[in-house]
């Protein structure tokens, strides 16, 4: 074989040889199809739903044809396809070859059968591998077309907000005759000449690649296909030269993200699913070594019910070991804002649809695309039965490289899973030579490990694999020069990460993704109605478990229950929760949370008036009580509103026992009562024997002291409760990024509407109110008030927002210094740093938290408590909570309107576990509940209560699988070692401790004692205890 003399034209007269550009009358991808006819027949209809097949065949078609444009953007046009095959194509490969800018679904046989895609490198449907003489040359197909590419319609950018009037064309409609040996032979010299270029001059192997692919130029006559068979054995000699034994292994795996909103609606996600998931079955028809990693379970669900025939082929393809369910969750959650029990539910929900449906639960959490990862996940995924994980969004990190690939993660509770990163830092590979080599490069644990993950297919927007990347791959299963690429299964690859596992790093902590910190903000209406619900679907459950215990025929709702918690679980995937859509979904998650709402109140009523039924009657005229409920897990003394005389509200002070009720007659009476003052300078002065505040016109806290240590909170010439202004314009991802340069545009909220004024005097509550102009034309207008007996002092806040690209928060200076302030996150806390010494610390420039952040010093702290928002930040002294935001893509009226959210300020003595800053925020989030009930004495009644503070009782619900069992979830929240005892009034038989998934995991049960049931908790420890009720 004559080596090339010159490399640059060597390879240039490679490249020519397969463009698709230059010399296609002459070269080689020039010969892939041969003879072409149009369609016999070609008609249409188009309608603005998405609507089953059977009702479209039975729609009346007009004639279409290829160059013609159909839209606007969100319709759905049917085409009928009559097709007629050439005699004269006997024993050739034939092919429908469709070309639009829509995404589309060939029907056959009134059968989904194929995906196509121009963006995902699907235009073709294999009608014949041979045609025979037996086989029909006549055929009518439908072909189904979505007017939305596979990432939506944006206008003009990919996450510009879609354009409402998009035209979508078809470009191409034909049968063709496919040359399988061309095409071949194109693989073969695609993967030669990426080895030349790509391995290096340096390398020999480079060199190789480049003379045999020169050489294969030269025997290949493209017009004479008995010359190809010389050409194809030149290749194989490169590729048969084998690896030596320690070349890394890469476990290759078809994968097909799919963003169950982001884009484009739910409901264009469930054809999204089925036009991938039809093409991967296609696929495997074709390819029975492919292995594919599919995860979410709402989306298998969704193919189960909108497409059952492809959804019984899955079934046996799952059965064959291909088709793998993988993540274990409902769908992929936002990593970051779900509650602890949603993230619990995430599991249950996803595990429990998997052991149903295909007979196993998921031995791997798979969430490659959310915005950063809880510390509290790794004791989540223990409890579900899951010990490996696999991500890769770190990779996104814009100030500092994550310095591991495989690694163990440990949680704020010391539980430990394998993780994987895939080196190749995507899933959406295309089984290319670079991706193969860039995955060997990047892998940061070399020598540790010699394995790796390497997913595969078109992926966000659906897609999935293709037979081309398969066929890439298989040309690179063991051939010297390249690392091992073999078709894998997340099992084998963990299992050989495992064997090799002795020499991994831990990292302790949370994954944070230094980037996208705008999601914890952005669409506040859709994180207060993900809180909101949060709290119904708890409370709900607390008062079914108790109305069905007391056994007055009750039946627990748990078929409702699972619909409305599917509802939320769904609308907390990963671009609807962080607020990353557009606002059809943003419609679409407000309507789910609308129906939680209403759905629940009917339930919660059904709930207390079977559990309080005798109390509810009232007597004719004798209504003077009221019925208190409380659902957490502490008795609480607070003033609650209720319905007084003719329609009017009256205040009352009132205690209600510990996850259980009261009757309410006689109102207690506040050791100190709520004192207002007005002061000459226009501040007022509001008090109430716990803690006095100072608010200046403004409404700015101008002075917030502990009256029993007489301890300020705010330092001297400072002002908390300061509203400020931020410029908020990222460098792209205008949705989900807030950048650190937004902080040097800090701009005090100083335009007064209305000063500050009394409008509720004390007593039992004190309350000042006041507005502001903020920006050029938005308006805030607040209540602060101030509760007897309350150790907070509360901002209720009202807000019309119309702005654009700013960032508003609220500020509180306070009189602490610490290096590290303490964020909730699910059920636990951690810390993170107040100062930016290092680029880890200050990439942590805007974080998030749950109920509650808090500033300590040894004696005495400050808390905020929040009731629906998740973006904050503690820097030096200054505790920041993040309000709104106004991005305007992908859509351009985020957050526009009027918000209504309350935050809370609350300073201690000594440490925020000790002074019962968890149970406030708690109580903030979860009011007292009130029912008019009738006068006759009844003595307090509840149900749970757990003997020490630092642990909280979470969840009371019916058992999944047992009637008559009640599963509760109690987690350690003050980071200590702890033995708690949980008193019961409910008759117990038998108490056992449970996983997540409510599976005994003891053989023997807990001793029942007269104190309750005796656990043991270390730091952050979730406990689970199966309660089977004496019938």
């Amino acid at each position: 074989m004559a080596a090339p003399k010159h490399r640059r034209t060597a390879l240039e007269r490679v490249e020519k040889f397969l463009s698709e550009t230059y010399f296609t009358d002459c070269n080689l991808r020039g010969r892939l199809f041969g003879d072409r006819c149009p369609p016999a027949s070609l008609s249409c209809f188009q309608t603005p739903r998405r609507i089953a097949y059977d009702e479209a065949v039975r729609q009346e078609f007009r004639p279409a044809q290829v160059g013609d444009s159909f839209g606007p953007t969100w319709e759905t046009c049917w085409f009928k396809v009559e097709l007629s095959i050439p005699p004269a194509w006997a024993g050739r490969e034939v092919h429908f070859v469709w070309e639009s800018d829509g995404e589309c679904m060939v029907w056959r046989d009134a059968q989904p059968v194929q995906g196509l895609t121009k963006e995902g490198e699907k235009t073709s449907y294999i009608l014949t591998r041979s045609m025979k003489e037996t086989e029909p040359h006549s055929l009518t197909l439908y072909v189904e077309l979505a007017c939305n590419g596979l990432f939506g319609a944006g206008k003009g950018s990919m996450i510009a907000p879609p354009d409402p009037d998009k035209r979508f064309t078809l470009s191409k409609a034909e049968l063709m005759v496919f040359n399988r040996d061309v095409y071949e032979l194109l693989v073969d010299l695609e993967i030669l000449l990426d080895m030349a270029q790509l391995l290096g001059e340096e390398n020999q192997r480079s060199f190789q690649a480049l003379c045999t692919a020169n050489q294969m130029v030269n025997v290949c006559d493209v017009m004479d296909p008995s010359t190809f068979p010389a050409a194809r054995a030149l290749a194989a000699a490169v590729f048969s030269q084998r690896n030596g034994e320690s070349q890394h292994t890469i476990h290759a795996m078809g994968h097909c993200h799919i963003d169950s909103a982001w884009l484009w609606p739910y409901e264009e996600t469930i054809r999204k699913c089925a036009r991938s998931w039809v093409t991967v079955v296609r696929l495997m028809e074709r390819n029975p070594e492919l292995t594919f990693a599919c995860s979410q379970a709402q989306q298998f669900e969704w193919v189960r019910s909108w497409y059952p025939g492809l959804y019984e082929q899955i079934q046996d393809f799952v059965a064959k070991g291909q088709f793998i369910p993988v993540g274990g969750t409902w769908v992929e959650m936002d990593g970051n804002l779900p509650s602890g029990e949603s993230m619990v539910r995430q599991f249950l929900q996803g595990q429990r649809f998997f052991q149903q449906q295909f007979g196993r639960v998921c031995s791997e959490f798979w969430l490659p695309d959310t915005f950063g990862y809880s510390a509290q996940l790794p004791q989540l995924m223990r409890g579900c039965g899951i010990r490996r994980f696999l991500t890769q969004k770190l990779s996104w990190n814009l100030v500092n490289s994550f310095p591991h690939h495989t690694f163990f993660w440990e949680g704020i509770d010391g539980s430990r899973v394998l993780t994987h990163f895939p080196p190749g830092d995507s899933y959406g590979m295309q089984g290319r030579v670079e991706e193969v080599l860039k995955t060997v490069k990047n892998n940061k644990d070399k020598g540790r490990v010699n394995h790796s993950a390497f997913l595969f297919g078109f992926g966000d927007g659906g897609g999935g694999p293709t037979q081309k990347m398969l066929d890439r791959m298989k040309r690179m299963r063991d051939t010297d020069g390249l690392p091992r690429v073999q078709i894998s299964t997340p099992d084998q690859l963990f299992s050989a990460l495992e064997k090799d596992s002795s020499q991994l790093y831990t990292w302790v902590g949370e994954l944070f993704l230094e980037l996208h910190n705008g999601t914890y903000t952005t669409q506040a209406q859709i994180k207060k109605g993900n809180r909101e619900c949060e709290r119904i679907l708890h409370d709900i459950e607390v008062l079914s478990t108790l109305a069905m215990v007391q056994g007055s025929g009750f039946q627990y709702p748990a078929s409702q229950l699972q619909r409305l918690w599917r509802l939320l679980l769904l609308n907390q995937f990963h671009d609807v929760l962080p607020g990353s859509c557009i606002q059809l979904v943003v419609e679409d998650a407000l309507q789910y949370y609308a129906e939680i709402r209403r759905a629940g109140a009917g339930l919660q009523q059904e709930a207390v008036q079977s559990l309080c039924r005798e109390l509810l009657e009232p007597e004719a005229g004798n209504a003077g009580s009221t019925l208190v409920v409380n659902t957490l897990p502490w008795e609480r003394t607070e003033v609650i509103s209720r319905a007084g005389p003719a329609g009017t509200e009256t205040l009352g002070l009132v205690t209600a026992p510990s996850m259980g009720y009261a009757v309410v007659r006689e109102l207690l009476l506040p050791p100190q009562p709520v004192v207002v003052r007005k002061r000459e300078d226009g501040s007022i002065a509001m008090e109430n024997g716990v803690i006095a505040a100072c608010l200046d016109v403004m409404g700015h806290l101008i002075s917030l002291q502990l009256l029993d240590s007489q301890r300020e909170s705010v330092p001297d010439g400072c002002c908390a409760n300061q509203f400020a202004l931020f410029d908020d314009v990222p460098l792209y991802w205008d949705a989900w990024d807030v950048m650190d340069y937004h902080l040097e545009t800090r701009k005090p909220v100083t335009t007064l509407l209305k000063p500050l004024e009394v409008t509720l005097a004390g007593g039992l509550r004190g309350s000042v109110t006041f507005s502001l102009q903020i920006g050029k034309s938005s308006t805030l207008t607040q209540e602060i008030i101030l509760d007897a007996m309350c150790p907070y002092l509360r901002f209720l806040t009202q807000v019309e927002w119309k702005e654009a690209h700013k960032f508003l928060k609220v500020e509180f200076p306070v009189q602490v210094r610490s290096t590290n302030a303490t964020y909730e996150i699910q059920f636990g806390h951690l810390q993170r740093p107040t100062h930016w010494n290092t680029s880890w610390d200050w990439a942590r420039f805007e974080v998030w938290a749950h109920k509650w952040l808090d500033l300590s010093e040894h004696g005495f702290g400050v808390a905020l408590l929040n009731d629906c928002k998740y973006g904050a930040s503690a820097h030096g002294n200054i505790l920041s909570l993040s309000l709104l935001r106004a991005p305007k893509s992908p859509d351009a009226t985020a957050d526009m309107g009027h918000h209504q959210f309350t935050y809370a300020v609350m300073p201690h003595l000594g440490s925020f576990q000790d002074a019962g800053v968890i149970q406030h925020a708690y109580s903030l989030n979860f009011p007292l509940h009130t029912v008019p009930a009738r006068s006759a004495p009844c003595p307090p009644w509840s149900a749970f209560s757990v003997s020490s503070p630092a642990v909280v009782l979470e969840t009371v619900k019916q058992a999944e699988d047992r009637r008559g069992a009640v599963v509760v979830r109690l987690y350690e929240a003050h980071g200590s070692t702890v033995v708690a005892w949980l008193q019961t009034s409910l008759p117990i038989e038998e108490a056992m401790l449970c996983d997540l998934l409510e599976r005994p995991v003891a053989a023997e049960s807990l001793r029942l004692e007269q104190r309750g049931l005796r656990l043991s908790f270390t730091p952050f420890r979730v406990l689970s205890l199966l309660l089977v009720l004496r019938q």
